[in-house]
């Protein structure tokens, strides 16, 4: 099995390397190909208004000065000329990736642009929550989930959305498929100040965001101590409103 690796905390990533252990546990034939620098929040972007440069960190692992999306574009037109991986695994990603922060995060997105080109592709990141834990419950269970999801029939343009709780791996309660849930973003912080040359910024935060426990969720899974596992899909078409859009629109 080839597998590519990816992320959007960087090349350097101790989640990357994390994963690299273990995917190197599933196959001998293991690529990274990921940003050279963090690229969190930059969703599924992709860059058109400059070059971009690939670079090689040593056998089978390369660098893209650009997006996650862009690694994995790059990755699948330059690297693999003779075949495409088999499987695309992107993260481990430093916290969470539940809920609505799937729009945002350059760790789901370079596994949906990996689910475009129609290759099965897995998603996978770290809870923190302040608890000191740190990898720990990903190194314990990563194998444990990747290798069942490997051999699982993907739906084409479809995704697994990976999430391990903040916990130390012995007091993970298991695995639990789940929805995806949503956060009041609302709430969200702005964080003002003025720069050295006397003009105002805003920063973004995100450490007041409330968690809305919906039961049979991601969040409620990951809050519980399980792994939740979210199938997710790139067609975002809201298939129940069609025939009610349709009739709204009949003059």
């Amino acid at each position: 099995m080839r597998i590519l690796l990816t992320n959007d905390d960087g090349i350097h990533a101790p989640g990357l390397a994390l994963l690299e252990q273990v995917a190197a546990t599933l196959s001998d034939d293991v690529w990274v190909c990921a940003p050279a620098l963090e690229q969190s929040g930059t969703g599924h972007s992709l860059t058109l208004h400059m070059p971009v440069r690939l670079h090689e960190h040593g056998h089978q692992r390369f660098a893209v000065g650009g997006t996650p999306t862009d690694s994995i574009n790059l990755a699948l037109r330059k690297l693999f000329t003779d075949r495409k991986p088999d499987l695309v695994i992107s993260g481990i990603n430093h916290g969470e990736n539940l809920a609505d922060d799937i729009t945002y995060s350059g760790t789901i997105n370079a596994a949906m642009e990996a689910a475009l080109a129609g290759i099965p592709a897995i998603a996978m990141s770290q809870a923190l929550r302040n608890a000191g834990h740190g990898f720990a419950a990903a190194e314990g269970w990563a194998a444990k989930v990747i290798e069942p999801l490997s051999r699982f029939a993907m739906a084409k343009r479809t995704l697994v959305n990976v999430n391990f709780p903040a916990l130390p791996a012995a007091e993970v309660r298991g695995v639990k498929v789940a929805r995806q849930g949503f956060h009041d973003y609302a709430r969200g912080s702005l964080v003002e100040g003025v720069d050295p040359r006397g003009r105002p910024y805003y920063w973004f935060g995100l450490e007041d965001v409330e968690h809305t426990l919906d039961h049979g969720t991601d969040l409620e899974a990951v809050n519980d101590g399980f792994v939740s596992v979210t199938p997710l899909q790139v067609d975002l078409t809201d298939h129940g409103a069609m025939g009610r859009l349709a009739e709204a629109l009949d003059t």
